[in-house]
């Protein structure tokens, strides 16, 4: 059996921590059209991004005035079944609610 060389165990933990990054990030954005309720905006941002009926409003608010609102950040896998979620029950509902993501 050979000895311990805490220089090799050295050399072997940096090489794991040079390889482990942080995941990317997305932005997930709802967008502004004619037809989507404001009403049903709240209701989206509350169910699917877990807002607080005051930070609903005013990210609907947002998008009502500037075109495009904030919902959160998130990795990718996040971000793409928030934006799924988001298109799968507007369009149950019968609204044609936009949600895209972007990379940070």
């Amino acid at each position: 059996m050979s000895e311990y060389n805490p220089e090799l165990e050295e050399e072997v933990d940096s090489e794991i921590r040079d390889e482990l990054r942080e995941p990317p990030m997305y932005r997930v954005l709802l967008h502004n059209d004619d037809y989507t309720a404001m009403d049903f905006v709240v209701e989206i941002l509350m169910l699917v991004f877990n807002k607080s009926p005051e930070e609903a409003v005013n990210i609907m608010l947002n998008v009502h005035r500037k075109g495009i609102g904030l919902c959160g950040v998130y990795t990718y896998e996040v971000s793409e079944t928030k934006v799924e979620t988001v298109h799968a029950v507007a369009r149950g509902q019968g609204f044609p609610l936009k949600c895209t993501m972007e990379k940070e």
